[in-house]
């Protein structure tokens, strides 16, 4: 069973539900004061708070991401990365599709009713980089009046370490997308969900490290490419956006601040400012200040032209770390970028706060956003 399976869950449940009752039952029977009704008390005792903590570890794991496997949450994933060569002899396609699977919506299990989501590999050529994500195409894409219609683009990204399925089952980016559009609130749009991390388990920052991955070469070039070429995507400028939470809000921020000629809009939804530097991200910079400097998105406002693009920001007066900041870049925005933002009155750096925000962030995001 993987470590985000139901069915993991669901024998954790019983278990500490059977440990718990098995408890109650026989504490009577153990209730003399010998050492074999005392470790047999003892013993009860630690497998039911085991028992219990366990399945809120895989209760909290599923919702929030922190963990795609096993392998991942024991440490046994200590490969560099997946930095591929790609031999453009070889004829490789830039999205390679796996498999499909419905949209958790009424009507579902019809694309043109309900969408599709796609789980693909893309291979971006210039960043010599291949990546999964999961492509969300909205019920439009498949009906007879739409055939040559291109649609909007939003790269919807996750934080680090997080897993891109937990932007589906947690985050609920594709049944969001479909219900504000199904209420006339935002424009069909063509979701391309993954990590900000396309060679893990390093975390890159969206950064073009120098002798390592190009991460941001893959988003702000490879990934518009390969997506428009694959699908009826927008190619004009415009028509891309891009959102994302913590890390991959942070990123969002920089890629559409970097390339507005790409990114007509980006969200960061409790994003920070300024690429860390620790264990897991080694030394992205090696040394080079610009590129330094390049990546810490307030010093980005002060010295560098105002890109032209717009720019949505979150944050919670409560449970925040991020409010000083944020308050910080929207003073130090100036035209032509537009700035908006949402601020919570309370919310922590979770799931939950995302959920609240992630509607009016795409509403706002589609009116940003073209499909020419």
């Amino acid at each position: 069973m993987g470590l985000t399976s139901n069915k993991l869950l669901a024998l954790a449940v019983v278990l500490a539900a059977v440990l718990f009752i098995g408890t109650v039952w026989l504490w009577p029977r153990l209730a003399r004061q010998n050492w074999r009704t005392v470790t047999g008390r003892i013993a009860l005792l630690i497998a039911t708070q085991l028992a219990i903590f366990a399945s809120v570890g895989v209760a909290a794991n599923q919702a929030f991401g922190f963990y795609a496997t096993w392998a991942d949450l024991f440490g046994q994933e200590t490969s560099p990365g997946v930095v591929v060569d790609h031999d453009p002899a070889k004829g490789e396609t830039p999205v390679d599709v796996r498999s499909t699977r419905p949209v958790n919506v009424p009507g579902g299990g019809r694309p043109s009713t309900g969408g599709q989501i796609q789980k693909v590999v893309i291979s971006g050529k210039e960043a010599d980089i291949a990546s999964p994500a999961y492509v969300y195409l909205p019920p439009e894409y498949f009906q007879p009046r739409y055939k040559n219609r291109t649609f909007p683009v939003s790269v919807v990204l996750t934080g680090y370490p997080g897993t891109a399925q937990a932007l589906i089952k947690g985050l609920h980016y594709p049944q969001t997308a479909h219900e504000l559009a199904r209420k006339d609130k935002a424009q069909p749009m063509v979701l391309v969900m993954m990590r900000p991390t396309v060679a893990p388990p390093r975390d890159t920052e969206c950064v073009d490290v120098p002798g390592g991955p190009q991460t941001e070469t893959f988003f702000a070039k490879d990934l518009p490419g390969a997506i428009s070429e694959h699908y009826r995507a927008g190619r004009t400028e415009g028509s891309w956006g891009v959102i994302g939470d913590s890390t991959g809000g942070y990123c969002a921020l920089k890629l559409a601040m970097h390339h507005p000629d790409v990114y007509a809009a980006g969200v960061g939804l409790s994003a920070y400012y300024k690429a860390p530097i620790d264990v897991t991200t080694g030394d992205l910079f090696h040394g080079d200040k610009e590129l330094e400097r390049r990546a810490d998105l307030m010093w980005y406002l002060d010295h560098m032209p105002a890109p032209k693009t717009s720019l949505l920001v979150t944050t919670s007066k409560q449970g925040e770390d991020n409010y000083g900041d944020t308050e910080k870049f929207i003073d130090k925005v100036k035209s032509p970028t537009r700035v908006s933002s949402i601020t919570l009155d309370s919310g922590g750096h979770n799931f939950n706060t995302w959920r609240r925000e992630i509607p009016a962030a795409l509403e706002w995001m589609s009116g940003r956003l073209n499909g020419k």
